[in-house]
């Protein structure tokens, strides 16, 4: 994971000026301040709207949640701000925010993220990621590297992987909600 290392800690505000000025790349922020930069590549791009199709079908049929790509940034309760690639976060825990933190960057940790592995990246940078959105309140992360058609689930007992798999059911977290993963990995 590039990460760009600055004198100081770069504020939301700052961060929000960053992203607007440079399209084409991903920024997030750790609790240390360290911003990652991720070029946002073609083929993740798509995995991301074939991912957030399955996600959006779904929540259409129960309307439990809200559905989130990954131009919505987390400030997670640690300070970081990161940007899964696709979210979801609980009804009641999105009414819980005021409308001027709902149009900011929501200070919470979504209930579900899901991360795509890009060329960019390694799957322990995402693993890290997992680990940093489950000690900040998520309860489950879904890793997905198209390279090797592997699948990572993240609970707070520990992970989960799937090598080559067709579904993987999501209950309890998403009630319901079956990953097609066979759809995601051509």
């Amino acid at each position: 994971m590039p990460f760009l290392d600055l004198l100081r800690p770069v504020s939301d505000e700052e961060l929000r000026q960053l992203s607007a000025k440079n399209p084409g790349w991903q920024l997030e922020r750790w609790k240390d301040g360290r911003l990652i930069v991720s070029p946002i590549g073609r083929e993740s791009g798509y995995l991301e709207a074939l991912l957030l199709g399955q996600l959006y079908r779904w929540n259409q049929q129960r309307g439990l949640g809200l559905v989130f790509s990954s131009a919505t940034g987390f400030k997670l309760p640690d300070g970081s701000l990161l940007s899964p690639d696709a979210a979801f976060v609980f009804r009641d825990h999105w009414l819980g925010l005021s409308p001027e933190e709902r149009e900011a960057f929501p200070p919470l940790a979504p209930d579900v993220a899901f991360e795509i592995r890009s060329r960019s990246q390694t799957l322990e940078e995402l693993r890290q990621k997992a680990r940093a959105y489950l000690a900040n309140g998520t309860r489950v992360v879904v890793l997905l590297d198209p390279y090797t058609h592997r699948v990572e689930v993240h609970r707070q007992g520990g992970a989960e992987e799937y090598p080559d798999p067709q579904r993987i059911p999501l209950d309890p977290e998403l009630p319901g909600f079956t990953l097609d993963a066979q759809e995601l990995f051509l």
